[in-house]
């Protein structure tokens, strides 16, 4: 499930809301085991989300580096590279 979760830091161009917002949804998705929770969790569930969203935006507005940017399609490449090496076996 969290295998979804991507880094969003240092980034060319920047992480995208709907990317931190994804990122918190699967966090909170594997702390409370539910993929869609039930009615009478529903309320706690999505505020939870929101709640994760915005301390990962403040986080990451927070960090600072003296690395370049990473280029997403770069990245994408190596990751399809390590993942194409890891199933060949």
């Amino acid at each position: 499930m969290c295998r979804n979760i991507r880094t969003l830091f240092n980034f060319e161009p920047p992480a995208t809301e709907v990317e931190i917002r994804d990122a918190a949804l699967q966090f909170v998705r594997k702390l409370s085991g539910f993929n869609v929770p039930s009615q009478a969790n529903e309320a706690a569930f999505n505020r939870a989300v929101e709640a994760v969203a915005a301390e990962a935006r403040t986080l990451i507005a927070s960090l600072v580096t003296t690395a370049e940017p990473k280029n997403r399609e770069v990245e994408a490449a190596k990751a399809r590279a390590r993942s194409a090496e890891r199933f060949a076996r």
